[in-house]
């Protein structure tokens, strides 16, 4: 498959799901004390069960989209040390594992009726984390050289 196609999917997939994280970080955290935690709850349960619906197949094109555009850059990444643009690539990589650990562990949670409020909190805060890292890193490794 092309680079652009991969890149195309790669960013409709990535805005899908980092716009999800954006508006579960800063808009829903922002009604949790007006809503109450009775109401929260059940916002979140809601939230979380379509998310269950639809986010998997998003992650799944985000990733072997990430990862068809990972492996044309195989050589540089064989050299992690040699090049920034390397460097901030595995930098990117090891921040993407890490939040697809954390999605798998949300569903997992979720789907088992474990998820509480202060899991889906914690969970999406870190995530928020590296998501802003990633978008970072995705322009600068381009831009960055030492």
């Amino acid at each position: 498959m092309s680079h652009f196609v991969l890149l195309v999917l790669h960013l409709f997939a990535a805005i899908t799901f980092v716009g999800t994280v954006f508006f579960e970080v800063l808009i829903l955290e922002g009604i949790r004390k007006p809503l109450g935690r009775r109401a929260m709850l059940i916002t979140e349960m809601a939230i979380a069960k379509r998310a269950r619906s639809f986010m998997p197949y998003v992650i799944t094109v985000l990733y072997l989209a990430g990862i068809g555009m990972a492996w044309q850059y195989r050589a540089e990444l064989a050299h992690p040390l040699a090049t920034s643009f390397a460097l901030l690539l595995w930098i990117k990589i090891a921040l993407a594992l890490s939040v697809l650990v954390h999605f798998i562990t949300a569903m997992t949670l979720s789907g088992t009726g474990r998820l509480t409020s202060r899991h889906f909190q914690l969970i999406h805060l870190s995530v928020f984390a590296h998501v802003v890292l990633i978008v970072f890193l995705a322009k600068a490794m381009f831009f960055l050289n030492w």
